[in-house]
């Protein structure tokens, strides 16, 4: 009985060590020749981890290729900014092909088109290429409650547009020129990257949404298909190995002092937690994303889905 019990728990730890080693825990499966899976999803940030991310795959020599997994309706200008000038360092390295699945819009759609190559799927939503910027006034609520602000300035256009006042023709003058000014070099990348005149690209951005069908027809992306299609891409046209394994490259993977013990123990951490918070633990609740964007904005928006206690309910 007693050997039977210890044999059991050797299979189980061996079952364990080796579904670490094959999803990457402690590096293992990532020493050998592989494509590399980079996924680009949620709202869009200038976020440091993810660019050192995609440096650690520039630099590695076991990726061969990369599928560019996207999945975002977009965010700040300057993160999707930094994310496409870490990819083309990664392209100068090996071929990188990009998917867009649900969703991949505005800054989502910018860094797609960083790839050598993109796909979508025929529904999945993308485009929406233009720059945003965004304020709210709270002056009649102050009105109301009797409160009111005031400020001293070194000029008229100091810390303009405030919360608190009317936006004034030349302070909304000085936002149009900023907006103009990001607007400009999107469309100009786009024009770049697609290989379009610019008078198309800007006809194209005028901030619609299209299907992948319509974009294909635009000449926005480069195919219609799946991630399998993306796969082959790099197969059949940068002649990578078609018995590569796929494995995905996450942020976590890219924290220090993780030890492969302490992986594991990261791992069944977070599905404690998804027990104890359910399905969305807390997120969105306190402080949704969105509200933490600041400056120029490149997003594709859409009322807010409360996520809520019936996950698995419909939505429209």
């Amino acid at each position: 009985m007693r050997r039977h019990g210890r044999r059991g728990v050797g299979v189980a730890a061996a079952i364990i060590v080796g579904d670490a080693y094959t999803y990457g825990f402690g590096g293992g499966a990532k020493r050998w020749p592989h494509i590399a899976r980079l996924e680009i999803s949620g709202l869009i940030t200038d976020n440091r981890d993810r660019l050192k991310l995609i440096d650690k795959l520039t630099k590695s020599k076991a990726v061969k290729g990369v599928i560019l997994e996207v999945n975002s309706p977009g965010g700040s200008t300057t993160g999707g900014e930094g994310i496409v000038e870490a990819l083309a360092k990664l392209r100068a390295k090996k071929p990188v092909v990009a998917h867009i699945g649900t969703v991949g819009a505005s800054a989502g759609y910018m860094i797609a088109i960083a790839a050598d190559h993109v796909v979508a799927r025929r529904n999945s939503i993308t485009g929406s290429i233009g720059v945003l910027f965004q304020l709210g006034n709270a002056k009649k609520r102050l009105d109301t409650i009797g409160v009111k602000m005031d400020a001293v300035k070194s000029a008229p256009l100091k810390a303009e547009p405030d919360f608190y006042s009317d936006t004034s023709p030349e302070a909304r003058a000085m936002l149009a020129s900023v907006v103009r000014d990001s607007y400009d070099w999107f469309v100009d990348f786009v024009a770049e990257h697609r290989g379009l005149y610019e008078a198309t690209a800007r006809g194209l951005a005028d901030g619609r949404i299209l299907t992948g069908n319509q974009a294909l027809s635009a000449k926005l992306i480069d195919a219609v298909g799946s991630e399998d299609d993306a796969r082959q891409w790099l197969v059949s046209e940068k002649k990578l190995d078609a018995n590569l394994p796929v494995i995905d490259w996450r942020k976590e993977d890219n924290e220090p002092g993780l030890s492969f013990i302490g992986k594991i123990a990261q791992m069944f951490g977070k599905g404690a937690a998804a027990a104890v918070f359910g399905y969305s633990p807390i997120r969105k609740i306190v402080l949704p994303e969105a509200l933490m964007l600041d400056g120029l904005v490149s997003v594709w928006q859409v009322p807010a889905i409360a996520e809520t206690e019936n996950p698995g309910g419909a939505k429209q």
